[in-house]
C-alpha cells in the first residue's frame, strides 16, 4: 500500500482491547478551526492566483489569445494556464473577456474552458501529494524573495510561493481539526446519513463552492476529510460532483452584465458540467467500486475521480463544441448591430495574414470610433444647453463603447504585427493605434471632465451668460469641424489637409484666448451669471482646447514624413531657426 503523504493525517489504528475513548468534542472549536483552515486555503489560492497574474498576466493573455484559432491548441492553452493560475474560474473570465471583444469565436472559447476544467484537476492532484513539511519552507522562501527583491515580478513570484505554502499549511490544519471528529458518533452518523443522499450532498458542495469562489478549495477539503476517515468514498464522490457544478456559477455571475458573446462561455461550461453531473450522480453506486480499484488509498481515489470526471467531459464534448456553441448562440443571440456600438464590426481575424487588409479593417473601425466621438460631442452641447440628465448618462455610456473599440483595435493590430510586416505597414499600424488612442483620450475628456462639469451645473442650477454660452458654442462648433477634418486626414493622408488641420491648432488657441479675455471682461463688469459660472466656463474652454489638440495630432506623422516639420519650434533672437532640440 502506498503511504499517505504527510500533508494528510492517517486514521490511527483501533485500540487492541477495551471500548474506544470518546473525548468530548467542542463543536464550536471544531467549526472555528475548520472554517479558519478553509479560509486560509482560499486565501492561499488567492495569493497564488494574484501573484501569477501580476507576474505573468500579460504573457498569459498573449499566449491564450495566440492559441484560440485551433480547438486543440485552445484546449491545451486552457489546461496550462489553469495549472499556473490554479483557478478555472480565472481562465474562464479571461476567455470571456476575449469573447466580449470579438477576438475569439465561441467554439474556441469553449475548448479553452474544457482544458481549464481538466487543468484544475491536475492542480488538485499535485497539491494533494505535496508533503506538509514543505509548507514552512515555502512560506520562508516566499517571504525572503518578496522582502529582498526590488523588481516587481520577483515580488509577485514570492507572493505566489507564500500562497502555495499557506495552502499546504491549511491542509495540515484541516487534518488536525478533523482528527477529534472521528471519535464523535453523532457527527459520523450525520456524515453517514448525508452519504445516503447524494443529490443533497452534491447541492451542499455546490453551495460551498460558490461561497468560497473556488472549486479547488472544496475538492482539497473533501480529499482531506476522506484521508482523515470522516466521510465515506460514495459521499466524497457526490461532493466532488457538486464542487464541479458549483464552479460554473461564479463565471456566470462575473459576466452577468457583459454582452451575449461573453456570457455564452460560462453558459456552455454550465451545460458541460451539468450534463456530466446528471449522468454521473445516479451511477455513483456502480462507479464507486470501479474507482476503488484504481488505487488503494481512498483520498487518492477521490482525486482520480475528479480528474476522470473532467477528462470524460472533455472527451465527450470536444467533438461537439460546434453544436454546443450554436445552442448557446441561440440561447444568447447577438444584439442588433445598431444597439451594440462597442462591438467591432470590421476586425476580421481571417485578414490578419494580410497586413494591408488588416490595417484597412482597423482604419474602418477607427472611423466608427470617430463617429461615436462626434455623437458624444454633439450631445455634450445639448447637455449643457438643456441640463439633460438622461442625455448625460447616454454620453457616459458611449465612452464605454469608445473604450471597447480602442481596446479591440489595439489588440487586433498587435496580433497582426507578431508576424513579419514591412516598415510601411508597421508605421501605418502605429499611426492607427496612435490616432485611436487620441480618440480614446477625447472620449475620456468628454466623460470624465465635461460631463462632470455638466453634472455640477445641473446640480447647482447654474446658467451661463448669453455671451459666454455663445463663445462656448462657437468653440464647440470649431471642434466638431476639426474632428471631421481630422478623420479625413487620417483616411486620405493628404498633406494639404494635414497642413490645414495643423493651422487650426494655432487658430483655435487664439480663439480660446479671445473667449477667455471676453469672460474676464464680463467678470470685471460684475455680470452675475459670469461670476457664478466662472470656473465652469474656463474649464470647458480648457477641455475643448485639449480635445482640439488631440485631433490635430493626426497631422504630425503626415507632415513629418513629407519633411514639412522641424524638430524644434524655438527661434534664435535674430529670428532664425535654432538648432533642433534634443528629444529625451
Amino acid at each position: 500500500m502506498r503511504p499517505i503523504p504527510a500533508v494528510i493525517e492517517p486514521v490511527p489504528p483501533a485500540a487492541a482491547a477495551g471500548p474506544p475513548r470518546r473525548p468530548a468534542i467542542n463543536g464550536t472549536d471544531f467549526l472555528i478551526n475548520l472554517l479558519g483552515a478553509a479560509a486560509l486555503l482560499v486565501w492561499g489560492l488567492r495569493m497564488v492566483r494574484t501573484g501569477v497574474m501580476r507576474a505573468f498576466g500579460g504573457d498569459l493573455r498573449k499566449r491564450l489569445g495566440h492559441s484560440l484559432r485551433n480547438r486543440f491548441a485552445a484546449f491545451a492553452a486552457g489546461l496550462g494556464i489553469t495549472i499556473l493560475l490554479q483557478s478555472s474560474t480565472a481562465t474562464g473570465l479571461l476567455t470571456a473577456s476575449f469573447a466580449s471583444h470579438g477576438l475569439v469565436g465561441t467554439a474556441s472559447a469553449l475548448a479553452v474552458m474544457l482544458g481549464a476544467d481538466v487543468g484544475s484537476t491536475v492542480v488538485a492532484q499535485i497539491i494533494s501529494v505535496l508533503p506538509h513539511g514543505l509548507a514552512p519552507l515555502l512560506v520562508l522562501a516566499g517571504v525572503v524573495i518578496f522582502t529582498m527583491s526590488r523588481g516587481t515580478r520577483l515580488k509577485d513570484i514570492g507572493r505566489t510561493i507564500v500562497g502555495l505554502g499557506l495552502m499546504l499549511l491549511s491542509l495540515r490544519l484541516i487534518a488536525m481539526a478533523a482528527e477529534p471528529v472521528r471519535s464523535s458518533g453523532i457527527l459520523l452518523e450525520v456524515f453517514e446519513a448525508l452519504g445516503d443522499e447524494p443529490l443533497l450532498a452534491a447541492l451542499l458542495a455546490a453551495v460551498l463552492t460558490v461561497i468560497s469562489t473556488s472549486s479547488l478549495a472544496v475538492v482539497l477539503l473533501v480529499i482531506a476529510f476522506v484521508a482523515g476517515g470522516l466521510i465515506s468514498l460514495p459521499l466524497a464522490l457526490a461532493l466532488i460532483l457538486g464542487a464541479n457544478l458549483g464552479a460554473t456559477v461564479m463565471p456566470l455571475i462575473g459576466t452577468a452584465t457583459s454582452g451575449p458573446e461573453a456570457r455564452r462561455v460560462p453558459l456552455a461550461n454550465l451545460i458541460f458540467r451539468l450534463t456530466g453531473v446528471v449522468i454521473a450522480l445516479p451511477l455513483l453506486p456502480w462507479i464507486t467500486p470501479w474507482v476503488a480499484r484504481i488505487e488503494p488509498e481512498a483520498w487518492r481515489q477521490v482525486a482520480d475521480f475528479h480528474t476522470a470526471f473532467n477528462l470524460a467531459i472533455a472527451i465527450l464534448f470536444l467533438p461537439l463544441i460546434g453544436p454546443v456553441a450554436s445552442l448557446c448562440t441561440r440561447l444568447l443571440p447577438e444584439r442588433p448591430r445598431g444597439e451594440e456600438t462597442g462591438k467591432p464590426h470590421y476586425l476580421d481575424n481571417a485578414a490578419l495574414d494580410s497586413p494591408a487588409v488588416a490595417i484597412a479593417n482597423a482604419a474602418r473601425e477607427t472611423l466608427r470610433m470617430g463617429d461615436i466621438i462626434e455623437k458624444m460631442l454633439r450631445q455634450t452641447l445639448e447637455v449643457f444647453r438643456n441640463d439633460d440628465r438622461k442625455l448625460l448618462r447616454e454620453v457616459e455610456t458611449l465612452d464605454d463603447d469608445v473604450d471597447k473599440l480602442h481596446h479591440a483595435i489595439k489588440l487586433y493590430l498587435t496580433e497582426m504585427t507578431r508576424e513579419a510586416v514591412d516598415k510601411a505597414d508597421q508605421k501605418r499600424s502605429i499611426d492607427v493605434i496612435t490616432f485611436t488612442t487620441n480618440l480614446e483620450h477625447i472620449g475620456d475628456i468628454i466623460d470624465k471632465n465635461l460631463m462632470e462639469l455638466a453634472a455640477k451645473k445641473i446640480k447647482n442650477k447654474l446658467h451661463f451668460s448669453s455671451e459666454g454660452f455663445a463663445e462656448i458654442c462657437n468653440m464647440h462648433q470649431r471642434v466638431e469641424n476639426n474632428l471631421k477634418l481630422a478623420l479625413n486626414v487620417f483616411i486620405s493622408g493628404d498633406m494639404k489637409l494635414a497642413r490645414r488641420l495643423l493651422e487650426e491648432k494655432v487658430a483655435f488657441r487664439e480663439m480660446e484666448w479671445a473667449a477667455s479675455e471676453g469672460h474676464y471682461g464680463r467678470l470685471r463688469s460684475g455680470k452675475a451669471e459670469s461670476i457664478e459660472t466662472s470656473s465652469l466656463h474656463l474649464d470647458i474652454l480648457r477641455d475643448l482646447k485639449r480635445i482640439n489638440s488631440h485631433l490635430t495630432s493626426v497631422a504630425y506623422p503626415i507632415l513629418e514624413a513629407a519633411g514639412e516639420l522641424t524638430q524644434s519650434r524655438l527661434r534664435q533672437q535674430n529670428g532664425e531657426i535654432g538648432e533642433p532640440a534634443k528629444v529625451s
